[in-house]
């Protein structure tokens, strides 16, 4: 049977079909799956792609599409490191961006889920605090859920701390109550315009205001409250009261430094929904008691400060603390891993070489901690 011959196409009609293979009718999709696509683009590439004909350009200045304030994403990020000295030029040049970067995000009518910052709050030159602010008053953030918050430092410094001022340092202008009174200002306005805060990092005072203001994020489910110099120590009423108050909290994390002077205090913690519980970069944080059914993971480790004691003083102290399995067995029902090691079924009826190792990093009891040097 004679082999039948193809049907030759036009060159133009073959370049007209694989043109239209190639075409994607994007603008007739809904706009929220335009808005979606959109948005894997970076901010950069969002904004140039405003150019490509009117209808992008208008999907563009939606504030759905403008989802992230992230102002620690441009400045250090090239050498790795924080907090870093630049000539005054690179200082105004990055101010001048982040000004510019807030005055962008409120013409776009941005609709945050994500704010991530640091700013020393205590800099009354730059007022950094009120850039924020100004920030929160401006764009949409009821729906905020994630914040990330140094409020002790800014990400870059000029060389020459104060331009065009005398010859007083700016540190001494620059005070820790500074930082405190303007990061409560900043705490109560984000209590205010974003209620629904689910995830949040931040230094921590552990001063009454702040508790009180913190408690009222009745949404949170992931806190990290990291170190902040402080006058005094934290007291076992705030940090049991804290745990208290929310709720929903699945994950909590602690930098707390109990100072010299308040060895031998413990503390206890309570909460029905805590499943995550990290005080491992905390020092001298003992805890008399948890109750806590929900935990399923504990991170604590013991670091050394380089105390160095007598063995009555020491005898002493560690005579007030009970032993961290025994605060274990009674008050976390459900503990299934203890310092990133996974604990047998049996744990809580007979210790065993394994726990009781990694109790030796852990725990501050006499069996566990034998030694003049804390």
């Amino acid at each position: 049977m004679p082999q039948r011959k193809r049907a030759l196409v036009p060159i133009n009609t073959r370049r007209r079909v694989k043109a239209d293979e190639d075409y994607f009718p994007f603008n007739s999709l809904p706009v929220e799956c335009q808005l979606h696509v959109l948005s894997f683009l970076s901010e950069v590439d969002k904004c140039n792609s405003a150019l490509v004909c009117a209808s992008w350009s208008c999907l563009v200045r939606s504030g759905k599409l403008w989802r992230v304030a992230d102002y620690s994403r441009r400045g250090v990020f090239h050498l790795g490191q924080e907090g870093l000295l630049v000539s005054n030029r690179e200082f105004e040049r990055w101010k001048a961006w982040v000004h510019h970067y807030t005055h962008h995000l409120i013409s776009r009518g941005a609709s945050l889920l994500t704010l991530k910052a640091s700013f020393d709050l205590g800099d009354q030159c730059n007022k950094w605090g009120e850039l924020l602010s100004h920030l929160l008053e401006n764009v949409h953030c009821r729906d905020l859920s994630h914040l990330d918050l140094n409020w002790t430092f800014t990400l870059l410094e000029p060389l020459d701390l104060r331009v065009h001022t005398s010859s007083s340092s700016h540190q001494d202008n620059i005070t820790k109550m500074d930082q405190v009174n303007n990061f409560h200002i900043l705490l109560a306005r984000l209590v205010h315009s974003c209620p629904r805060v689910t995830k949040m990092r931040l230094h921590f005072d552990w001063s009454e205001t702040s508790v009180a203001l913190i408690t009222q994020f009745q949404h949170l489910r992931i806190l990290e409250l990291k170190y902040f110099w402080v006058f005094k120590g934290v007291s076992p009423n705030t940090l049991q009261m804290l745990a208290k108050s929310l709720p929903n909290l699945k994950s909590l994390t602690l930098h707390v430094l109990v100072p010299l002077r308040n060895l031998g205090i413990s503390y206890t913690l309570e909460s029905l929904s805590l499943e995550f519980l990290d005080v491992s970069p905390s020092r001298g944080l003992v805890f008399s008691c948890l109750n806590l059914p929900a935990l399923r993971e504990l991170r604590a480790k013991k670091i050394v400060r380089g105390i160095t004691l007598d063995r009555r003083t020491r005898l002493r102290i560690q005579s007030r603390w009970p032993c961290l399995y025994q605060v274990l067995r009674e008050g976390t029902p459900k503990l299934q891993a203890l310092n990133n090691e996974r604990l047998l079924p049996s744990w809580k009826e007979q210790s065993y070489r394994e726990l009781t190792s990694i109790l030796q990093q852990s725990c501050y009891c006499l069996q566990h901690l034998d030694s003049w040097l804390w």
